[in-house]
């Protein structure tokens, strides 16, 4: 596969709106030890990437600065010891930064082949996505079979990728949703629906759990939800946090609630994983979760799709609220 010596990204250029998304040229990386070089055809758009856009995402040093936390494309080239892979193959991956772009350095560990039958678009849909849910809701959360979770934000990417493995594993699934096209979308994948506009979701929970409550609650909120999600939890519940679009600071915690219930709260920033952490749940998805999308079940919900220098829009729609599912940027 014969490779340009340039390419073209977006770069945040200065922390600010979606308008600070700009193309630029810049060279061509290159694939080190245990990377595969991925020629992108689309990428993924995230909540992560717009928080790191204004300046709100905590990056580490040595973290890539640029866009982008999942692609798909074909592997261009292979970096020393890599093995699993071979150039032309069609891969999806879990980036550390870069994806939007025409190609990205990926260590291989993070990469994994692209279902059959599945196009660009959805394979793009799916690594930080299901990253993310396997991780928390099914690792930290421990959700299984015959349990109750409640899922926040549930016609979002996560939201929707949590009501689809829910359903798919058997577990009852609840979703809170602002308005009644979400909440339609909601009852369409298995979920039962929540309008937090119209209702109290701790009380719809306790009606119809019986006061028994959930065992898992997926957050996205952080401090404005943080009491009535511990009123809405089972006994041994675990609260796992994945974000704090209601505050990152909470006060007056009924913290007897925690102690009666023994209840868990936990979470994780999937951009803070080490190399070999996500490559052990790029595993467990290749065991569990393969199989499920092979077979043309749960594949990702795509909201719109966007040129990748049409970034700044991409961005502009998902915060704007109003998407079901994906955003994703199709990559020239």
């Amino acid at each position: 596969m014969t490779l340009p010596t340039e390419m073209t990204l977006i770069e945040i250029t200065t922390p600010g709106g979606p308008e600070v998304l700009q193309p630029r040229q810049a060279a061509v990386p290159v694939a080190g030890p245990g990377e595969i070089l991925i020629r992108v055809h689309a990428a993924g758009v995230n909540r992560p990437d717009a928080l790191q856009r204004a300046g709100k995402y905590p990056m580490k040093p040595g973290m890539n600065p640029l866009p982008g936390l999942e692609v798909a494309g074909e592997v261009a080239a292979l970096g020393d010891g890599v093995t699993e892979y071979a150039l032309g193959d069609r891969v999806c991956a879990l980036t550390n930064g870069g994806g939007y772009a025409q190609f990205c350095a990926v260590p291989a560990g993070q990469a994994l082949p692209i279902p059959e039958g599945m196009d660009w678009i959805q394979a793009a849909a799916v690594p930080e996505t299901f990253f993310t849910v396997w991780a928390n809701l099914f690792g930290l959360g421990d959700a299984h079979t015959g349990q109750r979770v409640l899922i926040h934000g549930g016609t979002s990417g996560i939201g929707t990728t949590a009501l689809m493995l829910c359903r798919e594993f058997g577990i009852q699934a609840f979703a809170t949703a602002g308005s009644a096209d979400k909440c339609a979308a909601i009852a369409t994948l298995g979920g039962e629906p929540i309008n937090y506009r119209e209702q109290d979701f701790a009380d719809v929970i306790a009606e119809q759990t019986d006061g028994h409550g959930v065992d898992v609650i997926l957050d996205i909120m952080g401090a404005s939800y943080l009491n009535n999600n511990l009123k809405s939890l089972a006994m041994d519940g675990h609260l796992v946090m994945l974000g704090f679009l209601g505050g990152g600071k909470a006060h007056d915690v009924d913290l007897l609630s925690i102690l009666s219930k023994r209840a868990v709260i936990t979470g994780s920033l999937l951009r803070a994983r080490t190399g070999a952490e996500k490559a052990a749940i790029a595993d467990q998805l290749r065991e569990y979760i393969w199989p499920v999308l092979s077979a043309g079940r749960c594949l990702p919900i795509i909201d719109k799709v966007y040129p990748y220098t049409d970034a700044a829009q991409a961005h502009a729609r998902m915060e704007g609220g109003d998407h079901i599912g994906k955003i994703v940027l199709q990559v020239a």
